[in-house]
């Protein structure tokens, strides 16, 4: 046996491995599960598979990765401290500033010291002989807890094209979800980018700068609209401050917890003229205002889905010098805002510039990758960079990732086969004491407004729970079968739920991901805060629980906390 193994060998014989209960996953949806449960006076590990806290912001460190809802209504509201402490420096942060403000956060409030880093999750079993969950890592470490907290992300999975010849180029390769730490250096250098999603649209505009050339592959264009970015001064912040409660309170009545909420007018119920005048102030305002502040009509009437449509497929046209080139970045398969509008900066005016080229891979595809760049049908390129902005697993690839197995030894995999299947996004069938922050068929939007939401539902289920003696929880089937048909009926109407997309469940680098389902939530936040309220106000009628165990109790430290 090495050094090494026998030094891993005495670290696991030496550490803790009984909780009461276990997060996996230490971004802003563990560390807040984390510090809730902490207050429960639960003795709780996180396991994180990185170096560092933070979930998406640790991992995604590709050139121009940034916040597009606004900072100050991203940032966490529960902590009047933080709050008072942090100052953003830009209205939407980027990637290097929202690491630094997670690890803030997560020295602030000591989160590190019940962190365990490095620490990939293979399974989570749940025991029926002891109503207990056992968590085993990729290294073979082993854990047991009573709780089992998911905080693993919608869209957090890479996903690689299913390319021939990947791993035979030899220059420097990478997906933008996984950029290494040391970065990429590609100045003055020939870069590919495959993909013109969100993540490459961000990627795209900042390797343009300064790479020699720029070739930009692109299978589907996606409608994209200014970010208009700032500086916060001084000033401005020390009034943001003061408007903190305002602001968080503003985000609770919105449709998706952003600041901007839609216009309860139809499109059809002004002229024309109002109608463009609309359209060109809130294309002038920066970040979702024209997605999420928009007529309400323009996510059902496709009529005035179609007018809109056409009145950001003109500011391309304006914005790109070349027509053919501009058309290929107008959209032709989906209407503006039935798929997830990635805010840019500049994105369009990139493919003005003599060393970028774009490239249509549906009509000339990538038939392979060499060892010196890639080959289409039409012509060979050489490049020293290659750039996968493939996007993601989402929704269900993160839990696809790790073999969860509940009662009667079923797996989630067999559970979801024809999709997932969940009560309030937050908890699954026949998975006792298994919760999920931010699962499938929860509230999307601003991710943190939700996060927070989840958390503190979660940590009042399990604070209910630790105060009446109650050993196990799991949604009754009939509950679970009617938040189903809660959901199916939101998504009725949205022309979004007839395009194919992660929000459908649509990923066509994954297999068993060619066809649409029911995936996500489609109806308002407020809709659906209050059906979660309704069951806690409700007695929790529709759970299942079940008392002690004799020698089965959590710790008597964590009972006398609550």
């Amino acid at each position: 046996m090495s050094y090494e193994s026998k030094d891993k060998a005495a670290r696991r014989a030496a550490e803790h491995t009984e909780y009461d209960a276990i997060i996996i996953g230490a971004g802003m949806s563990g560390m807040y599960q984390l510090y809730r449960l902490r207050e429960l006076g639960l003795n709780t590990l996180a396991l994180e598979a990185g170096t560092g806290v933070g979930g998406t912001w640790y991992w995604n460190k590709y050139p121009g990765a940034r916040f597009d809802s606004e900072s100050w209504s991203y940032g966490y509201s529960f902590n009047e401290e933080i709050l008072k402490e942090w100052s953003w420096s830009e209205h939407f942060a980027g990637q290097p500033e929202i690491q630094r403000y997670c690890n803030l956060v997560a020295d602030k409030l000591d989160l590190k010291k019940d962190i365990r880093f490095n620490s990939r999750v293979a399974s989570a079993r749940y025991l029926e002989e002891s109503n207990r969950w056992r968590v085993t890592l990729t290294d073979g470490t082993e854990f047991v807890t009573r709780y089992l907290i998911t905080a693993i992300g919608l869209l957090s999975i890479p996903t690689m094209p299913r390319f021939e010849g990947v791993n035979d180029f030899k220059g420097v390769w990478c997906h933008t979800g996984l950029w290494p730490k040391e970065g990429i250096d590609y100045d003055g250098k020939r870069v590919a980018v495959i993909g013109t999603g969100a993540s490459g649209i961000q990627a795209i505009q900042e390797i343009a700068k300064t790479a020699k050339s720029l070739t930009v592959f692109q299978r589907r264009p996606n409608w994209c609209t200014p970010l208009h970015n700032a500086p916060i001064s001084t000033e401005e912040m020390e009034d943001i401050r003061t408007r903190y409660p305002e602001i968080f309170k503003h985000c609770q009545t919105t449709a998706a917890c952003f600041i901007h909420t839609h216009d309860p007018r139809s499109a059809l119920d002004v002229s024309q003229e109002e109608r463009i005048a609309f359209w060109e102030k809130l294309y002038a305002t920066p970040g979702f205002g024209i997605w999420q502040g928009n007529f309400h009509d323009i996510h059902t009437n496709r009529e005035v889905n179609r007018q809109l449509s056409e009145f950001v497929a003109d500011k391309i046209r304006e914005r790109v010098k070349a027509p053919k080139v501009a058309e290929m970045l107008i959209p032709k398969d989906h209407g503006f805002g039935t798929r997830r509008v990635p805010q840019e900066t500049k994105y369009y005016e990139v493919f003005n510039q003599d060393n970028v080229e774009l490239i249509a891979v549906l009509e000339t595809p990538i038939e392979r990758i060499t060892p010196t760049g890639i080959r289409t049908s039409e012509r060979e390129f050489e490049f020293d960079v290659i750039i996968y902005a493939t996007g993601f697993d989402g929704i269900t690839g993160a839990f696809n990732q790790i073999e969860f197995e509940g009662r009667n030894g079923r797996t989630l995999r067999e559970e979801w086969q024809h999709g997932p299947t969940t009560f309030v996004g937050m908890m699954v069938k026949d998975f006792p004491n298994m919760f999920m922050v931010m699962g499938p068929h929860g509230a999307l939007g601003n991710q943190p407004r939700s996060i927070e939401h989840n958390v503190d539902w979660i940590s009042r289920v399990i604070g209910h729970m630790e105060q009446q003696g109650i050993e196990l929880a799991a949604p009754k089937p009939e509950a679970v079968e009617e938040w189903h048909d809660f959901v199916a009926e939101k998504a009725k109407g949205l022309l979004a739920n007839e395009v194919d997309s992660w929000m459908t469940g649509v990923n066509m680098n994954v297999q068993g991901k060619e066809k649409r389902g029911l995936v996500r939530y489609s109806g308002t936040a407020p809709e659906y805060r209050a059906r979660c309220e309704a069951v806690i106000s409700g007695g929790y009628e529709e759970l299942d629980f079940d008392r002690f165990v004799p020698g089965n109790a959590v710790s008597a430290d964590a009972k006398q906390a609550v």
